[in-house]
């Protein structure tokens, strides 16, 4: 990926939103069955979250995204603008249902696992994208997660390339990962987990998880992506780019599932 200048700009973040609903055992998960623990409801969506925390961080930030036309929908775009986030482009489909996230983890709060119901994202089109063309053009970043459409990807990604501004994307999941292997070299930045960025480029590397990883994030640049984060949840994370790379070890923290 060439260089591209920073510049002032609004950060544009484009993808999913949805309502996320964690559970957590106390014990052990007892199969087939129901086990006793805590439940959590919140704000979610991948590109959401992370336009939620660019706006409490100063950035000017505006959303991307669509929703269904309920009360889940209206609650997370409320939520977000009060975050400081511009919804005010955010698609309401009357005929999708706002996404949801469901995830369980297991009594140390590691994923078991997860399902998702992301299909409201399927309004955002690339005919959609093209209508703001003057904020991509006065953009100082742009950030895509998989949930949107490979064409919609595609278009995002030529209309940051035709402007020069750079891109950054979060595959999501395992299962939509690949749909970034194509756009690797277009990307300023990218955030897989191990398990993403093991689909992204396979590699056979021994060794310590984050030696494993330092291999992973060093092919992702080789692939011409400019800087790669990979995320190893308590092991932290690690980076690479053309010059340099490293590991960061996590902050061990408590969290909280009520």
């Amino acid at each position: 990926m060439s260089d591209m200048p920073f510049r002032e700009g609004p950060v544009l973040v484009l993808g999913s939103s949805g309502m996320d609903i964690i559970g957590r055992p106390h014990r052990n998960l007892v199969p087939g069955s129901s086990s006793p623990g805590s439940l959590r409801i919140a704000s979610g969506g991948v590109a959401r979250n992370v336009a939620e925390n660019l706006a409490r961080l100063g950035m000017e930030t505006i959303l991307f995204t669509a929703v269904g036309d309920d009360a889940e929908g209206k609650s997370l775009l409320e939520i977000t603008a009060a975050s400081g986030v511009d919804v005010t482009h955010a698609v309401i489909d009357p005929n999708a249902k706002t996404g949801a996230y469901l995830a369980v983890l297991d009594q140390l709060g590691t994923l078991k696992f997860a399902i998702d119901s992301m299909t409201a994202s399927a309004a955002i089109t690339p005919a959609y994208l093209q209508k703001f063309q003057k904020l991509f053009k006065e953009a100082s970043a742009i950030f895509i997660d998989a949930n949107l459409s490979e064409r919609t990807m595609l278009s995002a990604v030529k209309l940051a390339r035709r402007y020069k501004v750079p891109i950054a994307a979060d595959p999501t999941s395992t299962v939509l990962a690949p749909q970034l292997k194509p756009l690797l070299a277009d990307l300023w930045l990218i955030t897989p987990n191990e398990m993403e960025a093991e689909v992204l480029c396979p590699l056979q590397t021994p060794g310590r998880v984050s030696t494993r990883a330092i291999a992973a994030a060093r092919s992702l640049v080789s692939a011409g992506v400019g800087i790669s984060i990979i995320t190893l949840a308590e092991f932290g994370l690690v980076y690479a780019t053309n010059s340099r790379n490293g590991h960061v070890p996590a902050v061990k923290t408590a969290v909280s599932y009520t």
